[in-house]
Protein backbone atom coordinates (compact mmCIF):
# COMPACT_ATOMS: atom_id res chain seq x y z
CA UNK A 1 0.00 0.00 0.00
CA UNK A 2 1.27 3.49 -0.83
CA UNK A 3 0.44 6.21 1.69
CA UNK A 4 0.46 9.92 1.00
CA UNK A 5 2.75 12.07 3.18
CA UNK A 6 1.20 12.47 6.60
CA UNK A 7 -0.77 9.22 6.43
CA UNK A 8 -0.36 6.56 9.08
CA UNK A 9 -2.06 3.22 9.66
CA UNK A 10 -3.48 2.82 13.15
CA UNK A 11 -2.02 -0.16 15.09
CA UNK A 12 -3.79 -2.81 17.15
CA UNK A 13 -2.87 -3.62 20.75
CA UNK A 14 -2.45 -6.51 23.17
CA UNK A 15 -2.82 -6.67 26.96
CA UNK A 16 -0.52 -8.38 29.50
CA UNK A 17 -2.60 -10.33 32.03
CA UNK A 18 -1.08 -11.56 35.31
CA UNK A 19 -2.74 -13.92 37.80
CA UNK A 20 -1.73 -12.56 41.22
CA UNK A 21 -4.18 -14.07 43.73
CA UNK A 22 -6.64 -16.92 44.30
CA UNK A 23 -9.57 -17.54 46.64
CA UNK A 24 -12.22 -20.25 46.75
CA UNK A 25 -14.28 -18.87 43.89
CA UNK A 26 -12.37 -15.74 42.95
CA UNK A 27 -9.14 -14.72 41.30
CA UNK A 28 -7.19 -11.48 41.24
CA UNK A 29 -5.59 -10.31 38.01
CA UNK A 30 -3.51 -7.34 36.93
CA UNK A 31 -3.92 -5.99 33.39
CA UNK A 32 -0.97 -4.12 31.87
CA UNK A 33 0.59 -3.47 35.26
CA UNK A 34 -2.47 -1.65 36.59
CA UNK A 35 -4.43 -2.12 39.80
CA UNK A 36 -5.51 -5.54 41.04
CA UNK A 37 -8.97 -6.53 39.85
CA UNK A 38 -11.09 -9.34 41.25
CA UNK A 39 -12.98 -11.82 39.09
CA UNK A 40 -15.72 -14.13 40.34
CA UNK A 41 -16.48 -17.53 38.86
CA UNK A 42 -19.20 -17.00 36.26
CA UNK A 43 -19.20 -13.27 36.93
CA UNK A 44 -18.62 -10.34 34.58
CA UNK A 45 -15.29 -10.07 32.83
CA UNK A 46 -12.55 -7.47 32.93
CA UNK A 47 -10.61 -6.42 29.80
CA UNK A 48 -11.91 -9.44 27.90
CA UNK A 49 -11.03 -11.86 30.73
CA UNK A 50 -13.57 -14.05 32.58
CA UNK A 51 -13.02 -16.52 35.42
CA UNK A 52 -14.34 -19.99 34.61
CA UNK A 53 -13.04 -22.03 37.57
CA UNK A 54 -10.50 -22.06 40.40
CA UNK A 55 -8.13 -24.99 41.00
CA UNK A 56 -5.39 -25.51 43.58
CA UNK A 57 -2.72 -22.95 42.64
CA UNK A 58 -4.31 -22.14 39.29
CA UNK A 59 -7.34 -20.65 37.56
CA UNK A 60 -9.18 -21.41 34.35
CA UNK A 61 -9.62 -18.11 32.56
CA UNK A 62 -11.44 -17.27 29.38
CA UNK A 63 -9.27 -14.79 27.49
CA UNK A 64 -10.47 -13.37 24.17
CA UNK A 65 -13.05 -16.18 24.06
CA UNK A 66 -10.50 -18.98 24.58
CA UNK A 67 -10.04 -20.93 27.80
CA UNK A 68 -6.60 -21.37 29.29
CA UNK A 69 -5.17 -22.56 32.60
CA UNK A 70 -2.95 -20.06 34.39
CA UNK A 71 -0.87 -20.71 37.48
CA UNK A 72 -0.60 -18.07 40.15
CA UNK A 73 2.17 -15.62 39.28
CA UNK A 74 1.94 -16.39 35.56
CA UNK A 75 1.61 -13.62 32.98
CA UNK A 76 0.24 -14.02 29.46
CA UNK A 77 -0.43 -11.65 26.57
CA UNK A 78 -3.96 -11.61 25.21
CA UNK A 79 -4.33 -11.87 21.47
CA UNK A 80 -4.35 -8.50 19.81
CA UNK A 81 -7.90 -7.68 18.71
CA UNK A 82 -8.47 -7.09 15.05
CA UNK A 83 -7.33 -3.56 14.43
CA UNK A 84 -10.06 -1.40 13.03
CA UNK A 85 -8.96 0.11 9.73
CA UNK A 86 -7.88 3.72 10.11
CA UNK A 87 -5.53 6.38 8.86
CA UNK A 88 -4.25 9.82 9.67
CA UNK A 89 -4.50 12.67 7.15
CA UNK A 90 -2.37 15.82 7.22
CA UNK A 91 -3.95 19.17 6.31
CA UNK A 92 -2.64 21.22 3.43
CA UNK A 93 -1.67 24.89 3.78
CA UNK A 94 -5.32 25.95 3.69
CA UNK A 95 -6.47 23.42 6.28
CA UNK A 96 -8.08 21.03 3.78
CA UNK A 97 -7.72 17.26 4.01
CA UNK A 98 -7.12 15.43 0.74
CA UNK A 99 -6.84 11.68 0.29
CA UNK A 100 -6.15 9.35 -2.61
CA UNK A 101 -8.57 6.48 -2.94
CA UNK A 102 -10.87 4.66 -5.30
CA UNK A 103 -14.53 4.18 -6.16
CA UNK A 104 -15.48 0.78 -7.53
CA UNK A 105 -11.73 0.24 -8.08
CA UNK A 106 -11.25 3.41 -10.16
CA UNK A 107 -8.66 5.80 -8.63
CA UNK A 108 -9.96 9.19 -7.49
CA UNK A 109 -8.80 12.06 -5.28
CA UNK A 110 -11.03 12.91 -2.34
CA UNK A 111 -11.54 16.11 -0.38
CA UNK A 112 -12.92 15.49 3.11
CA UNK A 113 -16.12 17.56 3.33
CA UNK A 114 -18.26 17.23 6.46
CA UNK A 115 -20.74 19.68 4.93
CA UNK A 116 -21.62 17.28 2.11
CA UNK A 117 -24.43 14.85 2.88
CA UNK A 118 -23.19 12.26 0.40
CA UNK A 119 -20.06 11.46 -1.53
CA UNK A 120 -20.31 13.79 -4.53
CA UNK A 121 -18.61 13.13 -7.84
CA UNK A 122 -18.74 14.44 -11.37
CA UNK A 123 -19.95 12.67 -14.50
CA UNK A 124 -16.42 11.86 -15.70
CA UNK A 125 -15.42 10.17 -12.45
CA UNK A 126 -18.72 8.26 -12.45
CA UNK A 127 -18.05 6.92 -15.95
CA UNK A 128 -14.55 5.80 -14.98
CA UNK A 129 -16.03 4.02 -11.95
CA UNK A 130 -18.55 2.28 -14.26
CA UNK A 131 -21.55 3.73 -12.42
CA UNK A 132 -24.84 3.36 -14.25
CA UNK A 133 -25.98 6.95 -13.87
CA UNK A 134 -29.24 6.31 -15.72
CA UNK A 135 -30.36 4.02 -12.89
CA UNK A 136 -29.85 6.77 -10.29
CA UNK A 137 -32.67 8.70 -8.65
CA UNK A 138 -32.89 12.27 -10.01
CA UNK A 139 -32.59 15.10 -7.53
CA UNK A 140 -31.25 18.59 -6.84
CA UNK A 141 -28.42 19.76 -4.63
CA UNK A 142 -27.17 23.16 -3.58
CA UNK A 143 -23.66 24.10 -4.73
CA UNK A 144 -21.58 27.27 -4.58
CA UNK A 145 -23.01 28.14 -8.01
CA UNK A 146 -26.64 27.47 -7.07
CA UNK A 147 -28.86 24.42 -7.55
CA UNK A 148 -27.50 21.55 -9.63
CA UNK A 149 -29.11 18.41 -10.99
CA UNK A 150 -27.75 15.15 -9.61
CA UNK A 151 -28.46 11.43 -9.67
CA UNK A 152 -28.52 9.57 -6.37
CA UNK A 153 -26.68 6.25 -6.68
CA UNK A 154 -25.10 3.61 -4.44
CA UNK A 155 -21.40 2.86 -4.82
CA UNK A 156 -20.33 -0.78 -4.65
CA UNK A 157 -17.07 0.12 -2.90
CA UNK A 158 -15.24 3.20 -1.65
CA UNK A 159 -11.62 2.87 -0.53
CA UNK A 160 -9.51 5.44 1.28
CA UNK A 161 -6.14 4.23 2.57
CA UNK A 162 -6.83 0.84 4.18
CA UNK A 163 -10.51 1.64 4.81
CA UNK A 164 -12.99 0.05 2.42
CA UNK A 165 -16.76 0.57 2.68
CA UNK A 166 -19.43 -1.06 0.56
CA UNK A 167 -22.85 0.13 -0.59
CA UNK A 168 -22.22 3.83 0.05
CA UNK A 169 -24.72 6.47 -1.07
CA UNK A 170 -23.47 9.14 -3.45
CA UNK A 171 -24.68 11.89 -5.75
CA UNK A 172 -23.42 12.18 -9.32
CA UNK A 173 -23.43 15.65 -10.91
CA UNK A 174 -24.30 16.16 -14.56
CA UNK A 175 -20.98 17.90 -15.19
CA UNK A 176 -17.43 17.10 -14.19
CA UNK A 177 -16.17 18.15 -10.76
CA UNK A 178 -12.53 19.02 -10.04
CA UNK A 179 -12.44 16.58 -7.11
CA UNK A 180 -14.62 14.00 -5.37
CA UNK A 181 -16.15 15.19 -2.09
CA UNK A 182 -15.87 12.65 0.70
CA UNK A 183 -19.17 13.42 2.38
CA UNK A 184 -21.06 12.16 5.42
CA UNK A 185 -22.41 8.99 3.77
CA UNK A 186 -18.82 7.79 4.23
CA UNK A 187 -17.71 9.85 7.23
CA UNK A 188 -20.74 8.88 9.35
CA UNK A 189 -19.22 5.40 9.52
CA UNK A 190 -15.96 6.75 10.90
CA UNK A 191 -14.69 7.97 14.23
CA UNK A 192 -13.14 11.35 13.40
CA UNK A 193 -10.60 13.07 15.62
CA UNK A 194 -9.03 16.40 14.72
CA UNK A 195 -5.77 17.33 16.42
CA UNK A 196 -4.09 20.43 15.08
CA UNK A 197 -3.22 19.81 11.44
CA UNK A 198 -4.08 16.11 11.49
CA UNK A 199 -7.38 14.27 11.08
CA UNK A 200 -7.69 10.67 12.25
CA UNK A 201 -10.33 8.47 10.63
CA UNK A 202 -11.11 5.10 12.22
CA UNK A 203 -13.76 2.79 10.78
CA UNK A 204 -16.67 2.15 13.18
CA UNK A 205 -18.65 -0.35 11.04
Amino acid sequence: MVLLPGWAILPGWAADIALVGLMTDRAMIVVDGGKRQTLSVGGPGVAGVRLVAVEPGAAILEIDGKRRRMQIGQTVASAAPAARPGLVLAADGQGHFFAAGSINGAPVRFLVDTGATFIALGAGDARRAKIDIAQGVPGLTMTANGMAKVRRVRLASVKVGNITLHDVEASVHENDLPIVLLGMSFLNRMEMRREGTTLTLTQRY
